[in-house]
């Protein structure tokens, strides 16, 4: 907490600034980045970004019950696992067991595919690729790219269930690969 002694919540991302400010959310940072260092334009402000998110809100609500439980497991320190749990739980309204047991498994996917599919269409809109914008990277394959890392650091069995929804994993796959030097690295 002494990190941030004005702040009283934390959001995912978060960067230190060179100059010693922070900056939260993606968007924020992203422009930040872009006002910094102008060359090569992210394309913050593309139709396509909009369009991305339009279908990955859904689908992203849809295959919470896949995460909720997966997260602290697999991502978080134990020391935040109880906050999780009561924070996760209250949004949701039941007990995130209950949740995931009610909502999750086969039924969260066929309730993704859709919208996933749709981002599989767009992705296939400029046939350059493996990027949105055909052989140029922009934001929107970074937040795409970060949809798909995170489900992989979920477990194996849940990265292959979310590139069978996408209707073409391979693309999928062609696309992370594409994005391999940014990626390949988690710690930075």
């Amino acid at each position: 907490m002494e990190d941030f002694p004005d702040k009283e919540e934390f959001t995912v991302p978060t960067v230190k600034m060179p100059d010693g400010t922070y900056i939260m959310d993606s968007i924020v940072i992203a422009r930040e980045i872009e006002k910094q260092h102008p060359s090569p334009p992210l394309d913050i402000d593309s139709p396509i970004r909009q369009r991305h998110a339009d279908q990955l809100s859904p689908a992203w609500v849809a295959l919470r019950p896949e995460i909720l439980l997966k997260v602290p497991t697999q991502l978080l320190k134990e020391v935040n696992h109880a906050y999780w749990h009561r924070t996760r739980s209250e949004h949701v309204g039941i007990p995130l067991e209950q949740f995931v047991q009610e909502n999750g498994g086969e039924k969260a996917y066929k309730a993704a595919s859709p919208h996933l599919q749709n981002i599989t269409a767009l992705l296939k809109e400029n046939d350059k690729g493996p990027f949105f914008n055909g052989d140029t990277i922009s934001y929107v394959d970074f937040a795409h790219a970060g949809f798909l890392v995170m489900f992989r650091a979920l477990g194996e069995d849940v990265f292959q269930s979310l590139l069978e929804a996408t209707g073409d994993p391979e693309l999928h796959l062609k696309f992370l690969e594409g994005l391999k030097p940014w990626i390949e690295r988690d710690n930075y």
